[in-house]
């Protein structure tokens, strides 16, 4: 059924939303550019990214609904319902759920009793799965309104969402520290963050993502142990160039497995590197 035309905003909202609109186009020679941080203007009014809100940045940069709501569902970051003061994400992409996302979600979602996109009865926590928190060489990570906490378990993810429904303060493991999620959008609408600090601790890469611009600078690096994946070939052995039966990537052609190779099949191993 159509639905009726989104219910506008309260007058003293809507001018304090075109005030801040405004400065925002300032920064934009072309006003449709500005459709991103007017979206996460909306977005910091009630949480989420509304029909009211939608029709407001049509209106203001003179785009048809549809052209603004095309970019609201594109893009993830764009709740397209209410959602809790806290969205916490946990990566489920290969790494981090090898490395324990998967049993963390699964974890969460039992501890708080929601599933995936819900959130808990008390408005607090927002629960999502998320394709790639882009931070592999931490996994598994766990983010909160974008904030990241590396190196996750099922225990400390549990104490991370019960702090933040008691209310406790909450350091990430790099970045600023927690704000609601209504202050994120408003920071990520390109206004000044202006919290004691959180500017100053916002940081940057952590040590391991710096090993490989070391790699690639020539640094030292300490002596890793290269342990050979399968038995039968010595950890030493010397480089040689490749026959022409040899592939030099898995992208050539289809490497040897357990299934092709009854030689070597794939079994756990009593020590690494046997």
């Amino acid at each position: 059924m159509p639905q009726l035309p989104a219910a506008p905003y309260p007058a003293e909202v809507r001018a304090r939303l075109d005030a801040d609109a405004k400065e925002v186009l300032a920064r934009y020679p072309g006003s449709r550019s500005a459709l991103l941080p007017l979206l996460h203007l909306v977005q910091s009014e009630e949480g989420y990214v509304s029909r009211t809100g939608i029709a407001f940045c049509a209106e203001t940069l003179d785009l048809t609904t549809a052209e603004v709501t095309a970019v609201a569902t594109f893009y993830s970051m764009y709740r397209r319902r209410p959602s809790g003061d806290y969205q916490v994400g946990v990566c489920t992409n290969t790494l981090c759920a090898v490395m324990g996302g998967d049993a963390i979600f699964d974890t969460l979602k039992e501890h708080l009793g929601v599933d995936n996109n819900e959130t808990t009865e008390d408005g607090k926590v927002t629960l999502e799965h998320i394709e790639c928190n882009a931070a592999c060489d931490f996994a598994p990570v766990v983010m909160v309104n974008w904030e990241f906490f590396d190196n996750q378990t099922p225990e400390s993810a549990t104490r991370l969402v019960d702090d933040l429904i008691a209310g406790r303060t909450v350091e990430p493991t790099r970045g600023a520290p927690i704000c609601s999620y209504k202050e994120t959008a408003r920071i990520l609408a390109g206004f000044p963050d202006e919290r004691p600090g959180a500017v100053e601790a916002t940081g940057g890469a952590g040590p391991a993502s710096l090993v490989g611009l070391k790699l690639a600078k020539g640094e030292a690096l300490p002596k890793a142990r290269v342990v050979s994946p399968r038995a039968g070939q010595p950890q030493s052995a010397p480089p040689h160039d490749p026959s022409p039966s040899e592939h030099l990537s898995s992208h050539d052609a289809p490497q040897q497995t357990s299934a092709s190779d009854p030689e070597h099949p794939a079994g756990p191993a009593a020590e690494e590197g046997e």
